[in-house]
């Protein structure tokens, strides 16, 4: 089949891969100049497959009401008129329940467990590097209230066969060694031993040159202008730089996978959460992470990147703007001082945001949409750099008529109809 697949951040880059290899003649459509230069970027780095859950969770209201009057709050929401967002919220507020929790996480979970098993078998079969660590990652607790709260969520844990540890505060330390050197009160973590970190930019471009090996073509410089169809099939990807015919194209341009389909009646849930990271130069290996510390305060990564620190968090529901908000440069800051003070120079950080694209029941959107020819792999919110490979995969079995390894129901766009019946 000719296929194109319309976006070139890591899971874009990933679906042209695993379609080359199934042989298939596959072209990338993005604008911009290379591969991973929007919301895979400057991500936190973390693969963590143990912490894929929905940002929709009992509790998750009140604690967002608090959180917008912190002075270093995770969530900021900023004033003004936003019918898209209000929408997007009242679907989100509706699965804060813990039937709604307990179903969402149990779609998400598997996939990042096969996502992550995949990215290994990927890194071994190729040989690529890119700043990969297999040392874990480890959620901290600064108070013994969300030290309790986590206790009582290690059932889902359990039942997806996830590896985990609840660790005193003293035992921290033993995974994360730097955190001794300060005098933050930690009342303990959760850690996830099987999970992985690494430089989403740095793999993303790595396989495009794998995937180039394949035989798939890249168009970068090249604006995506519109998808039409004949007799309600896919027939032409309308760009820029010309015309491309299809039997069946991947949209994985992340939040502007929405507005692409629009015009075609295809309603995505998908919201734009803008996230902040530091890359700050690493100065006292001594005194630096070892792999991810998940700030449970202020819902930041910590994530050593070879020679780098990478600080990554924030929640900012701004709509498309991707300016940077000084304020939030001062949230990752905190964090990261609070942690390990002395292992770079935070003067010396390069300050980034990018988009999110998020559904607001947590899973993203894997399969075929309403239009035929036309395919979904996108909404994967944070979970982008974690799911990559897994849902790569399954939408390169979904378009070759195979049976995906891992059971799917639930992550196409038709579970939004299935879950108002039952």
């Amino acid at each position: 089949m000719k296929i194109i697949v319309l976006g070139a951040g890591v899971v874009g880059v990933t679906t042209a891969f695993y379609l080359a290899k199934k042989g298939h003649e596959v072209q990338v459509i993005d604008r911009a100049h290379q591969a991973a230069e929007g919301t895979s970027f400057a991500n936190a780095g973390q693969i963590s497959a143990g912490y894929a859950s929905p940002w929709a969770a009992p509790g998750i209201p009140l604690k967002a009401l608090k959180w917008l009057f912190m002075e270093h709050g995770p969530l900021v929401i900023k004033p003004r008129f936003d019918a898209e967002l209000a929408g997007w919220m009242m679907k989100m507020l509706s699965n804060c329940t813990k039937a709604n929790y307990q179903r969402n996480k149990s779609r998400m979970m598997p996939l990042a467990e096969y996502s992550r098993g995949s990215l290994r078998a990927l890194r071994s079969e190729l040989g690529i590097s890119f700043d990969e660590r297999s040392k874990g990652i480890l959620q901290i607790f600064r108070t013994a209230k969300q030290y309790d709260s986590a206790a009582q969520d290690l059932e889902s844990l359990v039942q997806f066969g996830v590896t985990h540890a609840l660790l005193d505060a003293k035992s921290c330390a033993k995974f994360e060694p730097a955190l001794a050197q300060n005098t933050l009160p930690i009342a303990g973590g959760l850690h996830f031993p099987d999970d992985d970190t690494g430089d989403c930019h740095l793999f993303s471009n790595k396989l495009v040159a794998e995937a180039k090996r394949l035989g798939v073509q890249f168009h970068f410089n090249t604006e995506i202008k519109h998808l039409e169809t004949s007799g309600g099939k896919l027939s032409t990807v309308i760009t820029s730089g010309g015309t491309f015919s299809a039997d069946a194209c991947v949209v994985a341009l992340g939040t502007g996978s929405r507005s692409l389909l629009k015009s075609h009646g295809v309603k995505l849930p998908i919201y734009p959460v803008k996230g902040y990271s530091l890359t700050i130069p690493l100065s006292n290996a001594d005194a630096a992470p070892v792999s991810t510390v998940m700030d449970e305060t202020y819902k930041v990564a910590i994530t050593r990147l070879g020679d780098r620190i990478r600080v990554g968090g924030t929640a900012e529901l701004a709509g498309y703007d991707t300016s940077l908000n000084p304020k939030r440069r001062g949230a990752l800051e905190r964090s990261f001082k609070d942690l390990f003070p002395n292992s770079g120079d935070v003067n010396s950080a390069s300050f980034w945001s990018g988009l999110r694209p998020m559904t607001p029941d947590g899973p993203p959107l894997i399969g075929a949409s309403p239009v035929k020819g036309i395919y979904l792999n996108t909404g994967h919110g944070t979970f982008g750099w974690t799911m990559a490979c897994g849902s790569a995969r399954v939408i390169a079995d979904i378009i070759d008529g195979s049976k995906p390894d891992i059971d799917i129901t639930g992550l196409g766009l038709d579970r939004y109809q299935m879950d108002r019946r039952s």
